[in-house]
Order: structure tokens, then sequence, then C-alpha cells
């Protein structure tokens, strides 16, 4: 049994200079499977409460799933931490190459703790661990030091994660970059990996990954790889990947622009797959093994930019670094992109923060700098403050740096008015005045502010789930819906998969594979179940690190500012709706009134233990 598993854990500790091979339980794999779930029990174990996200004692896990490393397709890796930028519980997912390689070398994940003394990157090459010199690559950005340790260790085949400068200067906001140019964007694990003067992870290995029925397992495979085929969806990511939805938003007048003051925006399409295919785009690409091929490669061609290498630019980073801050030119979009991606720094949440100052500046809560005009649609604006914010330039990219919620504290006055986030993790690109069930998805969210846990929209918009009608503009019957998306979600990620894959794949198919692969006899409903049974662990470790669960709330702006255009046009989250869905929510996932998990629903779920602390 569990063949498709190393049943290996590397623990790490940068501050010893040591390394141990940690076998895990049969107990550990039935109840986490893998991926997040392996991640939320590790963290919740392994992080005591008041524990500073940036000191030696924090853990930062490089998690596999049973699946990865197969020819299962749509499979990825996660990295799981406390965020510097919320104080709370963070999963972050990577797709491209790096996860297979983990496995390959012979481990279900990594796990880091303690501080080096000085810059330092570790090699694996399957059982060998060293912990290398690294001063010389500190201050590079994450493609050359990837380019850097390649030919010291001569091997252009290696596997490697690093940060840039966003990450060693702690920004926290800034994010991990995969193998090839994947990244762990949200919730500051860059900051995490930087605070421990880690600049890198390569590693390489030479172990195969076996599963316990090959034949079914493949069997199992060409079913997903046919469900895929079949989805409209992945045919439409296949074509124009994640871009497309800039238009689709701007329809629903869901899409950001000026820091959320409007919800569509008159130039959506020159920043969406029309405008993205006409000047960047070359070919189609793919992560490892996923048939689905939704990403693009290309080059700006004309304009001041040309010569920039890129890929798609996503949805997320297109609305946010585009419509939100009133740029249409998808040139400079790709720009302003690929410096957060070469300083490591997360695209999303610095579009918003970029939001935010451009607003306050607008209405005199900062000065703009000197020979900076900072206003919407400035591009030179929004590029002085991805360097300022990087490399800690300037008091203002020092108040920046600390994300929105620190940065509206630090300004005071109404500058709280205008930050857009949810537990300290800046808004995604999806405006949830229109569609309420997204608003309730995102007030409850795990990591803070994320539309993947619960990605209610294009249910809202149909106007039904599971057969049951719904008004997306009603806070009434959201919450089942909410919870089930979230379990769902939590559950298959224990796999690792990736999001476009479940577009397609079903739960049963999900079953087929993990049960071929590991000798397993689930049945489909073990996503669900396996789902509830992290997010209560996971709720749990925040409340332990001092979370209030009045924090289950949404920003001003979705709570005081109707919808000035749009379908959903004069609409806003009020807090009487919101009251009303979090008290429906907390009921259906058997929790309190006050949001804490009830002692009879974690004795169900066989997470008890967790009250004893």
């Amino acid at each position: 049994m569990n063949e498709a598993y190393t049943n290996n854990l590397l623990m790490i500790d940068l501050s010893r200079k040591t390394h141990e091979i940690i076998a895990t339980s049969e107990s550990f794999i039935a109840d986490f499977i893998g991926g997040k779930g392996f991640g939320a029990k590790l963290l919740y174990d392994g992080v005591s409460p008041g524990t500073n996200p940036l000191g030696e004692d924090n853990l930062l896990m490089f998690l596999t799933g049973p699946l990865t490393g197969t020819m299962a397709p749509a499979m990825r890796g996660c990295v799981v931490t406390k965020s510097p930028l919320t104080g709370i519980f963070l999963d972050s997912y990577f797709g491209g190459s790096l996860a297979a390689e983990i496995k390959y070398a012979g481990y279900d994940g990594i796990i880091i703790k303690g501080c080096s003394e000085k810059p330092s990157y570790i090699w694996i090459r399957d059982r060998h661990v060293e912990i290398r010199d690294a001063r010389s690559l500190w201050g590079v950005d994450t493609l050359l030091a990837n380019r850097l340790i390649k030919n010291e260790l001569n091997d252009q085949t290696i596997k490697i994660a690093t940060i840039g400068q966003a990450g060693e200067n702690k920004i926290l906001f800034s994010l991990i970059c995969c193998e090839y140019n994947r990244q762990a964007g949200r919730g500051g694990a860059g900051a995490v990996m930087g605070s421990k003067n880690l600049k890198a992870i390569a590693i390489k290995g030479n172990r195969l990954v076996r599963v316990h029925d090959p034949a079914n397992f493949k069997a199992a495979c060409r079913e997903a790889a046919q469900e895929l085929e079949k989805s409209p969806d992945v045919a439409a990511l296949r074509l124009a990947g994640t871009a497309s939805a800039v238009e689709f938003a701007n329809e629903a007048g869901l899409l950001p622009h000026k820091n959320y003051q409007y919800g569509t925006f008159a130039k959506a399409s020159k920043i969406a797959d029309k405008g993205q295919s006409k000047h960047l785009w070359l070919g189609s690409n793919a992560c490892m093994g996923c048939p689905i091929r939704c990403s693009k490669i290309g080059a700006v061609r004309t304009g001041i930019y040309k010569g920039i290498v890129t890929d798609i630019i996503e949805y997320e980073s297109a609305a946010l670094m585009g419509s939100n801050l009133d740029i249409h030119d998808i040139r400079a979009v790709a720009h302003l992109v690929k410096l957060c991606d070469l300083y490591g720094m997360d695209s999303m949440s610095t579009g918003t923060v970029i939001g935010f100052a451009m607003e306050a500046c607008e209405k005199g809560l900062i000065k703009s700098p000197d020979g900076i005009n900072l206003r919407f649609g400035s591009i030179q604006g929004a590029e002085y403050l991805i360097h300022a914010i990087a490399n800690l330039r300037s008091g203002l990219g020092q108040i920046l740096s600390k994300g929105v919620k620190q940065a509206a504290d630090h300004i005071g006055y109404k500058a709280a008015d205008i930050a857009l986030h949810t537990k300290g993790l800046e808004s995604p690109a999806w405006g949830p005045r229109g569609v309420s069930g997204m608003a309730l998805a995102l007030m409850t969210a795990d990591r803070g502010g994320c539309h993947q846990r619960g990605f209610t929209v294009s249910y809202e918009l149909s106007g039904a789930w599971n057969n049951h009608p719904l008004d997306p503009l009603s806070p009434e019957g959201k919450a089942q819906m909410v919870a089930e998306l979230q379990n769902y979600s939590a559950g298959t990620d224990t796999l690792v998969k990736c999001d476009f894959g479940s577009f397609g794949i079903s739960k049963e198919t999900y079953a087929r594979l993990l049960n071929a692969a590991c000798g397993t006899q689930y049945s489909p409903d073990i996503f669900q179940n396996t789902g509830e049974r992290i997010w209560n662990l996971v709720r749990m470790f925040n409340l332990r690190q001092g979370m209030d669960p009045a924090e289950d709330t949404l920003p001003r702006r979705f709570v005081e500012e109707p919808l000035t255009d749009g379908p959903g046009k004069g609409h806003r989250i009020s807090k009487k709706d919101m009251a009303y869905m979090k008290q429906e929510y907390y009921k259906t996932r058997g929790w309190d009134e006050n949001g804490v998990p009830l002692d009879k629903t974690l004795k169900q779920l066989r997470i008890d233990y967790v009250k004893s602390d």
C-alpha cells in the first residue's frame, strides 16, 4: 500500500546545519493524504502560538501529493508556512516541474526550519543534502539566480526554487519563483525564505514514482484526459488561458478599476486575450505533464518595452496591474508584471498596493514622490513604486512593503477606507458586490482574501448550484455552497491538483486515480470529508495564532459603497448581509456563533485533540 508515496519527509535545520529524514505514519497519510493536508497538520503541530513568521521557529514547507510525479494530469506542488503578511495559515501553489523533482529525489515534502548564518542555498541530490554559500547570489533577481546555480552545479536539468531581492528584503508579499517561472505567489512565503537567509533550493532526483495498480492507473489517466477534452472550460483555457476572464469579469461588473471604485473598464479588451494575442503571444505552453496547456510563451514585439520575454499575463495580474491601475497598454502591464517576477513579488498584492497608493495620493492622504506623478493611469508611477517597494527605497516604498493593511494603519486618517484586503491579504480581482456568495467566500477564506477557496462566480451568474436556484445579489442560500466548494478545494489540494484540472476531471476519476496509485479503497466522498477536516484544523490554527473571528469581513468599499456600474449597479454587501451569511455559514460548518468549531464537530472529524491546547 501507499506505493505512490515515498513515505519520507526531509527536515532541514539551517541553524544547526543538519538534516534528517522523517518517516510518515499510515494514520497521518490516511487522515491528510498529502499537499495541503500534510501542511495543515505539520504547521499546527510544529508552529507554536505567537511564533514570529520571520523568526527561526517558523516552518517553510514544499509539499507534494500522492499523484505528483506520475502521469496523472494537472498536478502541482504547494508551499505552506505561517504568513508574515497575515499572521495566519498560508498555502500557496505552484506549477512547473519542481514538485515532481522533489518526489524523484525521494521525498513527499521538504520542511525547512532555523536560519542560516549567511546567505545560503540548499542542494539536494537524492539522499545528498548540502547547505552551500549563496553570498554571490544575494542581490540578484530570481531568473538570474536560477541560471547561476545551474552553471555552478554544471547541470541545466536541476530544478530550482528561488527568491529575488523582494524576498531578501522581507517584503511581506514577496513570493518564491519555482521551476520554471512558476510562482508560489500569495501571502509572503518569499519573505519567510529570505528571513532564513535562504536564497534557493536546488534539487535533482533519480527515483521513479511507482503506483500500486499500473493498468488501472493508466486507465484512470485516460479517463481524466477524456474528461478534460470534453470540457468547454478546458477548451477555453487552452485557447486563451485565464486572460479571457478579463472580458467575462468586465461584462459581469466584477473587474477592478481604479482600486475597485468601479467594476467595469472600457478598455478591458486591450488587456484581455485579444490584446495579449496581438502584442505578446507566440505559442502555447504547459506545466509538466499537463494536457490543458493554459499558458503562453511570447515577447513584447513593439513599443518601448520591445524585447521583454513573457508568458501569458494571467487574469489576476492583468486585472490588478492593468484595469485596477487604469492602465490599458498590455505591453506596459507585461513589463510591470515581469518586474514583479524578477524581484520575486506577488503581482496581485503589488497591484492592489499600488492602486491603494494612487487613490491615496489623489485624495491627498499621501504626497506624490518628487518627480513622479502618482495617479491612476501612470505607468511611470507604477514602475517607480515596484522598484521602491522591492528595494525599500524611500519612505513610501518602506510603508507599502508591509502590505495594504499595515500601510493604511501607518498613514492613518481615512486610509483604511480605501485599503482592499481581508485578514491582511490583498483582495483578488473578483469584486464581490455583484455576487454575494463570492463575498462570503472571501470573508471566510482560510488564508485571507482569496478567490480560490470556493469560487462561486460561475454558479451565481448561471443562477443555479446543484439544481438549486441562486440569486447572485441575495445573501440567502450561499453558505452550503461556499462550505462545500471550500471543502472540495481543500480535499483535492491534497493531491496536489491544479484548479483548472478540476474544471473537467470528476471526483469519481480523482478517487480512481488515488486508489490505483496508492492501493486504497476511497469513495469519491474522500475529498469532501478530508477537506472538511483540513478546513477545521486550519481554522483552529488561525484562532490559536490570534486571529479574531471578527476578521471574517470585507473591506469597507464593498460594504459601504454600492457599485456604480455593471449589472450589479447599486448593490453592495451590507453589514446585515454579512452578518446573515456568516451565521448561516457558521451553523453549516458546525461552529458556534463566534466562528469557533464546536467540540462535537472536531470529534466527528477526528481532530478533537486541538481543543486540548
